[in-house]
């Protein structure tokens, strides 16, 4: 009996993000075969990477995390180290000084920030990590479309009404980062409303090969 298409899907692509997807279907990997995960957490955004041969780089705070990224680095692609899945914090990561990478994705991860100077810590160094013509994928929680429904916690953090506690930001202040950063936006920011009970933003940034005048 053939493999039924989502069976085949998974296998491809694993339980990746859809947006993510997305991304990857409209090239926008093409050409960046060099890619690093911040907060890769078990690793759900790497199986299409693995597979098609791409040099991944993974970390997270986790060491329970990243040992079950390198059982998938051995599974899926034998011939990458397993130290290219490190247990580090971006920050730290980032000092240490890489080499920049052709894309970023840091997925599910700046939304942990505990206020705002940890937000911009996290996001600049999670940018110095991108090299010019990279670039840098990020989902992250929003405030935009439940401002009525927030419950301020102070620095930036607010009380969701699904009952998580988030680092949020707006669509505005994206716009702003990215002009911060010195990024062209690859896309429009979208905005996905999970039933007005929590909303995450697509934040897709390329950097210039030239900082702009």
């Amino acid at each position: 009996m053939p493999t039924a298409p989502s069976e085949d899907v998974f296998a491809r692509f694993g339980n990746i993000d859809v947006y993510l997807f997305d991304q990857i279907a409209r090239g926008r990997f093409d050409q960046r075969p060099r890619v690093l995960d911040v907060g890769c957490g078990s690793g759900r955004n790497l199986t299409y990477f693995l597979r098609n041969g791409f040099d991944i780089h993974a970390i997270d705070t986790s060491d329970e995390a990243i040992a079950t990224v390198r059982k998938l680095y051995a599974q899926l692609a034998p011939s990458l180290p397993e130290t290219n899945a490190t247990v580090a914090d971006v920050e730290a990561f980032a000092f240490s000084g890489p080499e920049p990478f052709d894309a970023v994705i840091a997925n599910a991860t700046f939304h942990f920030a505990r206020d705002d100077d940890e937000f911009r810590r996290m996001l600049d160094a999670t940018w110095s990590l991108v090299k010019p013509g990279g670039l840098l994928f990020a989902r992250l929680a929003s405030a935009s479309g439940l401002e009525s429904r927030l419950e301020a916690r102070g620095d930036g953090r607010y009380r969701l009404p699904d009952q998580s506690e988030r680092y949020l930001v707006d669509t505005d202040r994206l716009e702003r980062e990215t002009t911060r950063l010195g990024g062209v936006l690859a896309d429009p920011i979208k905005t996905t409303n999970v039933h007005d009970q929590r909303c995450m933003a697509t934040w897709v940034v390329e950097r210039p090969m030239q900082p702009p005048l």
